[in-house]
């Protein structure tokens, strides 16, 4: 799962990022409401923690920019603001859930966890391409009838690819989506990696699935 944390005030941001990926949770951060849409825009996220008072553009303009521009993902709020007129502005900008500050960090977690449920029926928790399946509930990959041990770092790539079947995508992306800000831009970690995944999933199989793309980067596709 892939949750975008949307929170200007830099602790508060890190601290949500920190105990969200130790939930096993993948997370992109970004800093400003306008950064946000962005973002939002052009990655398939399954959750997006949403502050209010953002530079830019604040989050209730960002939350109804979303659900204008077709976005069904869910969407919590998260705001100092405590009035209920304040509540009731976020949830008709489009808002699943609102959560106000100072909050535990127990609870933020149990209401992304029933947000998350409900987006399940959004999208299928298997992902497919040819006879490539991924399962994003259990993490279970399988090639045909042939079940494939990935590492937790394989799986967020295949995952990534996966959801991005048909598009080509370049090292930088790669690098920002499945390893964030731990890996050093000069090494050839996604290099390896994919030749790593390419091993597991296209051995044995006549059609490949992973392609390179000559200058550019990569793309899953039958």
């Amino acid at each position: 799962m892939i949750i975008l944390v949307v929170e200007d005030e830099p602790k508060i941001a890190s601290f949500l990022q920190k105990g969200l990926e130790a939930e096993g949770y993948t997370v992109h951060v970004a800093s400003d409401g306008e950064q946000g849409f962005e973002l939002a825009q052009v990655n398939d996220y399954d959750l997006v923690v949403l502050d209010i008072m953002l530079p830019k553009r604040d989050g209730i303009s960002l939350c109804r920019d979303l659900r204008a521009d077709g976005s069904n993902v869910p969407v919590l709020m998260v705001t100092a603001r405590d009035a209920v007129s304040q509540r009731v502005e976020g949830l008709d900008s489009g808002a699943d859930d609102y959560l106000t500050k100072p909050f535990a960090f127990d609870e933020l977690l149990a209401r992304v966890r029933a947000l998350l449920r409900r987006g399940g029926a959004r999208r299928p928790p298997t992902l497919r391409a040819a006879d490539l399946s991924l399962d994003t509930v259990t993490h279970e990959v399988r090639r045909g009838d042939r079940s494939i041990e990935l590492t937790v770092l394989e799986y967020r790539l295949l995952h990534y690819l996966m959801r991005n079947q048909g598009r080509v995508l370049n090292r930088a992306l790669i690098e920002e989506h499945v390893w964030g800000n731990t890996v050093d831009s000069f090494t050839n970690a996604v290099d390896v990696y994919i030749s790593k995944l390419r091993k597991k999933i296209d051995r044995d199989s006549d059609a490949r699935l992973i392609h390179t793309v000559r200058g550019i980067g990569y793309v899953l596709r039958e």
